[in-house]
């Protein structure tokens, strides 16, 4: 099975010495629970695309420092790809700026959230239990970084997951588009060193919750077997 990455950022390159960039970080996540998956990378912010959208078996849409909001040529042609895909019944899963995308590309609507940052570890309950939801729990912890948030969302999608900071933390769109809030790809490690690297730009406040959430297990190695029972699951 091949998977496309489609990549909308770069991890900074101090941190990418230590973490990888975002890639990486899916591959390594999934290779570690099933050793038959290939990728391939497609850097959307750069213009690259399959040249056909069966060169892979399904994409995953990465997270970003980008909105999915903000005017730019790359973001109006990526949310047209998304449109492309979901017509054309193909998997899709959404991580963060990715989950976005979904959503605005579809006719939901994605803002600036009023409840300010979500950073570090944040658990969410489980409010819908799917078929590929193998080991199904009543919660969920993943490491988070995000400012935005989804707001209304498009007809058709069902919410699995929710929390009273993040309630459309993880939806699903018919039997082939996935979204999550959450990063499985992100340490804590990683997440604690990015904390540090953001001290300038985001509240004091946020910054030492967030550093102080990450005394949490987190779930990542459960929802990546999630979103690969999603992938092979047939629609």
């Amino acid at each position: 099975m091949i998977i496309g990455i489609l990549q909308c950022d770069d991890v900074t390159e101090e941190l990418q010495q230590s973490y990888g960039n975002y890639p990486q970080m899916f591959t390594q996540l999934f290779a570690a629970l099933e050793k038959d998956l290939k990728f391939n990378v497609y850097c959307v912010t750069e213009g690259q695309y399959p040249l056909s959208i069966h060169e892979c078996d399904a994409y995953i849409l990465t997270g970003s420092r980008f909105g999915v909001n903000d005017v730019h040529e790359w973001i109006s042609k990526l949310e047209g790809f998304v449109l492309e895909l979901y017509q054309a019944n193909k998997k899709l899963i959404g991580i963060c700026f990715g989950h976005q995308m979904i959503v605005k590309a579809l006719g939901g609507v994605v803002e600036t959230s009023s409840k300010g940052w979500g950073l570090g570890v944040s658990t969410t309950q489980v409010k819908v239990v799917q078929q590929w939801m193998h080991q199904g729990q009543n919660e969920i912890s993943l490491v988070v970084s995000h400012q935005d948030q989804v707001k209304l969302l498009p007809q058709g999608s069902k919410i699995l997951a929710s929390s009273d900071f993040c309630p459309f933390y993880m939806i699903q769109i018919n039997g082939h588009f996935l979204g999550i809030q959450g990063h499985p790809e992100f340490s804590k490690d990683y997440s604690y060193d990015f904390m540090q690297a953001k001290r300038a730009s985001i509240p004091r406040k946020c910054i030492q919750a967030g550093i102080a959430s990450l005394a949490s297990n987190i779930d990542d190695r459960l929802v990546a077997r999630w979103l690969i029972n999603f992938i092979k699951q047939a629609i």
